[in-house]
């Protein structure tokens, strides 16, 4: 069986995980946690961390530091759920802004949106291991006052001008889901330039117990967001192997191109993206039967995003729309991109999708 995007682990997670048991440090704190935020600092260049137990979580957190609810939140409709599914818990509305021809969020459409709504903060998706055009989004958030969070889920290696993907706005988060570039298993990091913000979001995640008393003092209702410190050791060892797992997801990409003449997901000049997943639209093809076909071989693949202004609970929700999302679900896949692949594997891929 060929899967989309299966775990791929290093030589030093087992190590870690041994070293954690034997230290009895198995609940949410530990030292392999601290290592895991650092590791993450360290490579990303911001200026603090913290390891939640998903990248939902993260977004949740964000916007409850940043005091957003009751209130219009823009985000891409071209993305996962879990970048739309923690406006809700803060009693916000979702405005949905369709992409542009780099399948990320449209500034003029993000733009339009913003003169036309009361907007407080904006979730900028950068999905299947791309990056969206920052800065432009950023301005606009900077002259209207509008908080950027950054859903850098699938992004985590990638690069816009020389800088990684996540650090640009007030927050940003990374996943380690299980089809993820690296994993452990389920996991997030939630990042930010800010530390106070991060001190708030720690104490958040912590059920919101007061520091200083033994007797569980709160304040304000906190969640049960935080790491193990099992999952983190996975994530230390993950982390030392990242550059590797990107060099070969991008030689992936490049096989796929060398055997196949379709429309790749385009990359931003000034970015350097992982290529997490493979993805293109076909030109003549219908994806789903190319998918069932694949299927037939024990190949997973998959649909590109369904737009979220098109699921029935979003049903009626504000969208600013070009009709690009809707022609990419239509048209497009993702394709198996594990990083155990072979040439001959991607070739005998491409074989039976030519054949069709």
């Amino acid at each position: 069986m060929i899967f989309l995007s299966p775990p791929h682990m290093g030589k030093k997670e087992l190590e870690y995980v041994k070293e954690a048991f034997e230290s009895n440090y198995i609940a949410p704190v530990g030292k392999f946690i601290d290592r895991f935020e650092e590791s993450i600092k360290d490579y990303t260049k911001v200026k603090d961390a913290l390891a939640v137990c998903n990248a939902t979580s993260g977004i949740h957190l964000a916007l409850r530091v940043l005091g957003i609810k009751e209130s219009n939140v823009a985000v891409s409709t071209f993305t996962f759920i879990g970048s739309v599914n923690p406006i809700f818990y803060e009693r916000n509305e979702p405005i949905f802004i369709d992409v542009d021809e780099y399948w990320h969020m449209d500034v003029e459409l993000l733009q339009k949106a913003i003169k036309e709504n009361d907007i407080k903060a904006v979730i900028l998706p950068h999905i299947y291991g791309q990056v969206a055009d920052i800065d432009p989004i950023l301005e606009l958030c900077k002259e209207n006052g509008i908080f950027l969070i950054e859903d850098s889920a699938e992004s985590l290696g990638a690069f816009y001008k020389n800088r990684h993907s996540g650090i640009f706005g007030e927050f940003g988060v990374f996943s380690f889901n299980g089809n993820k570039i690296l994993t452990i298993s389920s996991g997030g990091v939630l990042v930010s330039n800010n530390k106070e913000y991060i001190k708030k979001a720690k104490y958040l995640s912590t059920q919101a117990r007061e520091d200083g008393f033994f007797e569980y003092v709160h304040k304000e209702v906190g969640f049960n967001y935080r790491m193990s410190n099992i999952l983190a050791a996975i994530g230390v060892g993950q982390m030392e192997v990242l550059e590797e797992r990107v060099s070969k997801k991008r030689e992936i990409f490049n096989w796929y191109k060398e055997f196949l003449d379709e429309d790749f997901m385009k990359e931003l000049k000034c970015s350097m993206g992982t290529r997490w997943l493979t993805t293109l639209t076909f030109k003549d093809k219908d994806p789903f039967k190319v998918i069932r076909k694949l299927k037939e071989h024990n190949i997973e693949s998959r649909p590109l995003w369904n737009p979220m202004h098109k699921q029935p609970i979003f049903k009626g929700k504000k969208a600013y729309l070009n009709g690009r999302s809707e022609e990419l679900f239509k048209k497009g896949i993702a394709l198996p991109s594990g990083t155990t692949l072979t040439k001959k594997d991607v070739k005998v891929i491409c074989e039976i999708i030519n054949s069709i």
